[in-house]
């Protein structure tokens, strides 16, 4: 199993469980400073590798009403600045090729969203900045179908890959995670991430936005460490019924520390059997 780092963050191989975390979007500057410091003294507290998430553009919402974000140039400042009063590596999504350049400019890991992760151009566009890339598997993918995912990416001099589980469709504005996807994603020697938060998401299920049970995010986190993933996406808020974007879905400040706390003691159980 390889280790990819990501500014200093090393995820997979024989390192302890990483963290992906932060707001859906960027709603404003202040906003994701506060959360960004939150994140970096609660990690630092617990010695937990972080790397800082917030989207600059969500070009994908239910609605073309629904709110997307700052946009490029202005998301990826407020980005820059997380970078430099906190030191935290940062990841956002990238869903065209004309943003790449000036994305890799900034973020320590390009992250290509679930509906994108099989364009092809796209996808190399991303391995040619030579940034580690996360991409999130589609909710109508496979796990064995990402291996041709690792193939364009690898053609394009991409070897620093981390792949995404968030659920699969299940009939209509439904998602369900099969938790074998894990351990089948994890045997193409790259780290698995586990994006909990998307994974209970509801998409369309409020009509013009999406939906989302929340109060399934910490079993199905336990769940995902018991498998022996390398990574936890969690997307949070300080007041998630007020967020701009997957509100529902999101986790709140205060609900964290025993969280993390919780899945931490599972991912050194499991390493610690596996070692045996």
């Amino acid at each position: 199993m390889q280790s990819v780092d990501v500014a200093g963050v090393r995820i997979g191989g024989d390192a302890p469980l990483a963290l992906l975390s932060g707001p859906c979007v960027i709603e404003n500057l202040d906003l994701t400073l506060r959360i960004a410091e939150y994140l970096q003294r609660l990690t630092e507290k617990l010695g937990v590798g972080l790397v800082f998430k917030a989207s600059y553009d969500k070009a994908n919402r239910s609605s073309s009403h629904s709110f997307r974000g700052p946009g490029l140039d202005e998301g990826l400042e407020i980005l820059r600045r997380v970078k430099d009063e906190f030191g935290l590596p940062v990841v956002s999504d990238i869903h065209d090729i004309s943003q790449v350049a000036a994305a890799a400019e900034v973020l320590d890991l390009l992250q290509i969203p679930a509906f994108l992760c099989r364009q092809t151009d796209l996808l190399q566009a991303a391995a040619r900045t030579g940034k580690p890339v996360n991409v999130k598997k589609g909710q109508f993918m496979a796990p064995w179908d990402m291996r041709n995912v690792l193939t364009k990416l690898a053609e394009a001099g991409g070897d620093k890959v981390l792949l995404t589980e968030r659920g699969s469709s299940f009939g209509y504005n439904n998602l369900v995670v099969d938790m074998r996807s894990l351990a089948l994603m994890r045997e193409f020697g790259v780290p698995v991430v586990f994006d909990a938060t998307h994974a209970v998401q509801l998409p369309g299920g409020a009509g013009d936005a999406s939906s989302g049970q929340r109060e399934f995010v910490a079993g199905l986190s336990r769940a995902a460490v018991g498998m022996g993933i390398d990574a936890l996406f969690w997307e949070v808020h300080e007041d998630p019924d007020r967020a701009l974007c997957d509100g529902p879905n999101s986790l709140s400040l205060d609900s964290l520390e025993g969280l993390l706390t919780q899945v931490l003691e599972i991912d050194r159980l499991v390493r610690t059997v596996n070692r045996v």
